[in-house]
């Protein structure tokens, strides 16, 4: 399967956006908020989007691999964002003439400081040696995650320096009902944008973990395709977000050929790790039997005692089990029920990162 498209710059909405004056719904102080038409946005035709390859939004925070300090390195997305003065003189100027475009910045005055290992993301032009801001008002950028910075530590508790590996949640071979979580040498992630996904990032949608036992992963973007994607039409998409399960994610991103992402927002909390019909399945011993159901803390028969045993593995060798709508496995059936708490995720963290 072909490397899909990197996330470095915001994606554009598939239908055109327009600027109503009407209070918005996600900011309390704005008056005005932009909604998508039903016109579907010049740049994605351009793109071929009707050929794109449709893949599932996860709702986490944006993440980068590439170099720092000559090693592979992760990175937290962080984008250089105005000062409040700058922001209430972008938006008043965004509210009077209903568009961002037109929009003068002073790039040395209008823009908070940023770490001095800040980069700033691939595609961001820059003006005279600074890098200029998108349509939005934003500069978007990375930091490297350090374990000695608590403002990332659910960034850093999925990677290993020592080691050179991450934690990552991918599809199993050639199936993509199947999903697994292993450590993937950082080196073989080079100039990837993934996913980080979790207990502690963006309330937890897909109810991972827990506050005692959090859970946290990366997430390659592009990962999980779209198996049966709707047309590109208003109503069809809308249609297709209400009354299908496979709907039910917190968007499309289509990856086009000429490496272009459009994206969609969804109509539901996206819900992917959450439904019924999702398994994790270990293969750490033949009589383990891990089940995933909002929490990946649970034991179905007795617990490992050989914690070298999983030290030999690549991290754990665990899949999802993805179903969508079909029934369950036959060998879950009996034992469903026998679900006693157990510290999964710590155990495994602790193993892991060798702490």
């Amino acid at each position: 399967m072909r490397r899909l498209g990197s996330v470095q710059q915001k994606i554009p909405c598939v239908f055109l956006t327009e600027v109503r004056n009407e209070p918005s719904r996600k900011r309390d102080c704005q008056q005005f908020q932009v909604v998508a038409t039903e016109n579907v946005n010049p740049a994605a035709l351009e793109s071929d989007i009707h050929c794109a390859v449709a893949t599932e939004k996860f709702d986490g925070t944006c993440c980068y691999i590439t170099t720092y300090k000559g090693e592979p390195y992760l990175w937290a997305r962080l984008d250089r964002k105005p000062t409040k003065q700058a922001d209430k003189r972008f938006k008043k100027h965004q509210y009077l003439q209903k568009t961002c475009k037109g929009f003068v910045w002073n790039v040395d005055e209008d823009f908070r400081e940023v770490p001095e290992s800040w980069i700033a993301a691939h595609r961001v032009q820059h003006e005279n040696g600074h890098p200029v801001p998108d349509e939005h008002g934003h500069i978007p950028g990375w930091v490297p995650v350090d374990h000695t910075n608590k403002q990332y530590c659910w960034h850093a508790s999925v990677v290993n320096y020592d080691s050179a590996v991450a934690l990552v949640l991918k599809t199993h071979g050639e199936d993509e009902g199947l999903l697994e979580i292993v450590s993937i040498p950082l080196v073989d992630l080079m100039e990837q944008t993934l996913e980080l996904i979790g207990t502690n990032v963006n309330g937890n949608p897909y109810g991972l973990g827990s506050k005692k036992y959090p859970v946290h992963v990366l997430v390659p973007h592009g990962v999980l395709h779209i198996r049966n994607p709707p047309p590109v039409d208003f109503q069809q998409l809308y249609s297709w977000f209400q009354e299908c399960q496979e709907g039910r994610v917190e968007g499309i991103v289509w990856h086009c050929d000429d490496g272009t992402l459009i994206k969609l927002l969804g109509l539901f909390v996206d819900n992917l790790l959450n439904v019924e019909g999702l398994f994790l399945l270990s293969s750490i011993g033949d009589d383990l039997l891990f089940c995933l159901r909002c929490q990946l803390c649970t034991k179905l028969q007795e617990s490992f005692t050989e914690s070298q045993r999983i030290r030999n593995r690549v991290l754990i060798l665990v899949m999802f089990k993805y179903h969508r709508g079909k029934t369950y496995p036959e060998q879950l059936k009996g034992s469903y029920n026998a679900v006693s708490s157990f510290p999964f995720s710590l155990e495994c963290y602790k193993l892991f990162m060798n702490r």
